[in-house]
């Protein structure tokens, strides 16, 4: 049976393909004991499969970073997935996860015990309906605190927790300041303001990801003829700005349309961005 309702899954695992989401690890499995896993995640959207190149290779470097010694190219990844990708009906759009995880190791994960997951899943992109997004008191750690260069599954409990604070004030998603009290990002998204027709976002400082989609909105919007300032943000900047988006693999481009108590219309140049995101995701197949 095609697999075409969201949730239904592939998984490939020690060279096999497996219908769903098989159970895979142990207790005593480093990445499941002791939080070393990574992942990257990337979209396949009705044959669309936007740099998918790029989060193989991020998924090896964010590996690296934690210790671990991929057992599989970046190249050797980006294969996998477009046989997996082909596995689905032509018109489904997917999240495509692959993973890294340490079986043995105290502490230090032991380097030879790496082993790669691929999961790709039946995830429709979300409609460009909006968010709401108000500032969370819990923070980006910097480099020197925690892996913030790697896309590694212990950095999530923090955002979860940013997540929870602001939905149980009615909110969507958090703000969330770097250590030094600029705005970083939205708790799970890169952040983006429009003021009087520039463009300003968070310049990478070692506190949160460059985010590949993040990359490709920039470029794409210099392009276009947009000045992009990376800079720092205040988040007082956030709250006189004339437009808010944020950018990440699962949505792409959305709309902010609500910044604390504060409405705000999806923009002229939010528009173009997405616009041009798709676009160009058009050619990428």
């Amino acid at each position: 049976m095609a697999k075409t309702e969201p949730g239904e899954a592939l998984t490939y695992v020690d060279g096999k393909w497996h219908d769903g989401s098989p159970a895979l690890v142990r207790p005593r499995d480093h990445g499941f004991w002791l939080a070393s896993n990574v992942f990257d995640g990337a979209r396949s959207m009705k044959g669309m499969v936007p740099d998918l190149d790029l989060h193989c290779q991020r998924l090896i470097r964010s590996a690296e970073i934690m210790g671990m010694k991929p057992t599989i190219s970046a190249e050797e990844i980006e294969a996998l997935a477009r046989e997996g990708i082909n596995k689905f009906p032509s018109d489904c759009e997917l999240y495509i996860c692959p993973m890294f995880h340490p079986s043995g190791g105290f502490i230090v994960p032991d380097p030879e015990s790496t082993r790669f997951i691929l999961h790709i899943s039946v995830s429709p992109v979300p409609e460009p309906e909006g968010f709401s997004a108000s500032l969370t008191r819990y923070r980006r750690p910097s480099r020197e605190m925690a892996p913030t260069e790697a896309k590694a599954s212990c950095l999530y409990p923090n955002v979860a927790r940013g997540v929870s604070e602001v939905s149980a004030r009615g909110f969507d998603t958090g703000i969330v300041l770097d250590p030094n009290g600029n705005v970083a990002e939205f708790s799970y998204t890169n952040l983006f303001m429009v003021k009087d027709g520039t463009v300003h976002t968070p310049s990478i400082n070692g506190t949160f990801l460059n985010g590949i989609t993040r990359q490709r909105t920039i470029a794409l919007l210099r392009q276009g003829g947009y000045s992009v300032e990376e800079r720092a943000v205040s988040y007082e900047e956030l709250l006189d700005g004339d437009e808010l988006f944020g950018t990440g693999n699962y949505a792409k481009v959305s709309p902010c349309t609500r910044i604390e108590e504060q409405a705000l219309q999806p923009g002229p140049i939010y528009t173009r961005a997405r616009e041009l995101y798709f676009e160009y995701a058009r050619d990428c197949g």
